[in-house]
């Protein structure tokens, strides 16, 4: 696919998406589509400069200035997440000892990696470090999209932490929240994952590989970071702000994380650990309800006519039969083709896009990383990023729990907000996947 065709198909994907949120707005008059044209410039400028950094620069008295040294960094940091992995697996090696050399077991290289990283967050937070990110990337999104410091800060942390997580962050301000920020509060938790399952998710899809490893870590780190503006520009489309009095200050709530350092590890820990129980249950449940579905279809509404056979046949063996991953498969496909998915891959990335949106990110990861060397570059790297996400149905509950135990006034607002911030989630992952398809969707040369 070249270029030109790429980008066309992009922008018909960011239109579409838009197009679909401008279709459940609240107040479609109010929309500031100042604040939407920013937003999504935001996005493209992120994802060229990481991506695509060492390839443009500028001319400065007669001296080329390359950009190259932006992808660097986020080479490094990227690099962070790799060497987690490895620090992580040399722990773990301490405690299952010859299980890490017996090829790729979930349980023992992509759980502990949830705890260590719960275990350094915490670290950070403790030392103020933490804090100093997120409000400087609070600051430069609250001065260019004009947005309070509370959904500011909210987005910022959303990037580094969970979305139950982040509203600790700005709980002084949940209870006097406008609508429009409680749900951009609420949709930035939905378009991003916590910093421990996406440590995970490096090793998950990179492997034993190390340039994999860096590869998958600097999508996900950029999608993770992408997708904080699409979350604001799809929040702010589905219920704009009216309230013309924001409070832009960007004071962080001091929520304690232990009384020492040591203190605050050990509780890290502890997070870690609870989050990596959760992880390994809905992993085992869900994949086996999936596998009831797939054997139930087949036994069934399969047999009816050779439905079985016909789609062995039509998909060239990609599917087993008429099953649960074909019917969402199919139910997503227009999807995928909207974001830019080679035409041969759209049941199978549609695939992944149902069952990220129905069950989780984990299951659809899960898939990915058995399906990605059957798909072709550019339907990979869409998939990293529109499944980089905790937009799901199970968020909900989770959101309305978690959020309403610290704010317990806005529990009607927030069950009534649960589906649009769904929506938005979907939609601000989908817009990433889809700009991220057009910037980095052709392999790196040889």
């Amino acid at each position: 696919m070249d270029f030109t065709v790429s980008l066309l198909r992009g922008v018909l994907g960011i239109a579409a998406l838009l197009g679909f949120a401008y279709a459940f707005s609240a107040n479609r008059k109010a929309i500031n589509w100042g604040l939407v044209a920013k937003g999504i410039g935001i996005q493209i400028l992120l994802g060229i400069l990481i991506l695509q950094g060492d390839k443009i620069g500028f001319s400065l008295f007669g001296h080329w200035i390359s950009l190259g040294f932006i992808k660097e960094i986020f080479a490094w940091l990227a690099s962070f997440f790799v060497n987690i992995q490895r620090w992580t697996d040399y722990g773990s090696g301490f405690v299952f000892g010859d299980l890490m050399s017996t090829g790729f077991i979930f349980a023992v290289r992509v759980l502990p990696t949830i705890i260590f990283f719960s275990a350094i967050s915490a670290a950070l937070y403790y030392l103020g470090i933490l804090q100093v990110i997120i409000k400087g990337l609070a600051w430069v999104m609250s001065r260019v999209l004009n947005i309070s410091g509370a959904e500011s800060l909210a987005a910022a942390a959303n990037v580094f932490i969970g979305q139950t997580e982040a509203p600790l962050i700005v709980k002084p301000y949940l209870e006097k929240m406008s609508k429009s920020e409680l749900l951009c509060l609420m949709t930035g938790g939905m378009a991003t994952i916590a910093g421990g399952v996406f440590a995970a998710f490096v090793g998950f899809l990179g492997g034993d590989d190390p340039v994999a490893q860096q590869n998958f870590a600097t999508h996900l780190l950029t999608a993770s970071i992408m997708s904080a503006p699409a979350a604001i520009v799809a929040a702010k489309i589905l219920y704009p702000e009216t309230n013309k009095e924001l409070d832009t200050n960007l004071n962080l709530s001091r929520e304690e994380v232990g009384d020492s350092l040591l203190g605050a590890i050990v509780q890290g820990c502890t997070d870690g650990l609870k989050l990596a129980a959760n992880v390994a249950i809905m992993l085992i449940v869900f994949m086996a309800f999936v596998m009831m579905f797939n054997e139930a279809l087949m036994a069934t509404v399969g047999r009816i006519g050779g439905l079985n056979e016909y789609v062995v046949e039509s998909t060239g063996g990609r599917f087993e039969g008429f099953n649960f991953n074909y019917v969402i498969g199919m139910l997503f496909a227009p999807i995928a083709w909207i974001l830019g998915v080679a035409s041969q891959d759209i049941l199978i990335v549609g695939q992944l896009l149902g069952k990220k949106t129905v069950i989780n990110e984990f299951v659809a990861y899960a898939d990915l990383k058995t399906l990605k060397d059957g798909l072709q570059y550019k339907s990979l790297i869409i998939s990293t990023y529109a499944l980089c996400g905790f937009a799901n149905f199970a968020s909900i509950g989770i959101q309305i729990g978690g959020i309403g135990s610290i704010a317990p006034g806005r529990k009607k607002d927030l069950a009534a907000f649960g589906i649009k911030a769904l929506i938005g989630g979907t939609i601000a992952c989908f817009l990433t996947a889809a700009i991220a398809g057009v910037i980095a969707g052709q392999p790196p040369a040889m």
